[in-house]
């Protein structure tokens, strides 16, 4: 019968990846924290009835969101 033994001696990529995934994370927190991507994401999520009721077409969302920011 024959043993083998094998020995990792490489780096472990892993842990080289953590800051940089963390560092991601904590991106993506902060803009999903922004009120203007939470309004965003609350009329995304409306029906086209319920967009219509508020004067609203689906491809106006981003628009209307931004409106003061991006938009004249």
């Amino acid at each position: 019968m024959a043993t083998l033994t094998t020995t990792h001696t490489g780096l472990n990529l892993s842990a080289v990846f953590k800051p940089f995934v963390a560092l991601g994370k904590f991106l993506v927190q902060i803009g999903e924290s922004n009120t203007r991507v939470q309004a965003l994401r609350k009329l995304t999520e409306m029906s086209d009835a319920d967009l219509a009721q508020r004067g609203l077409k689906r491809e106006d969302i981003v628009q209307h969101v931004f409106a003061d920011k991006f938009y004249i």
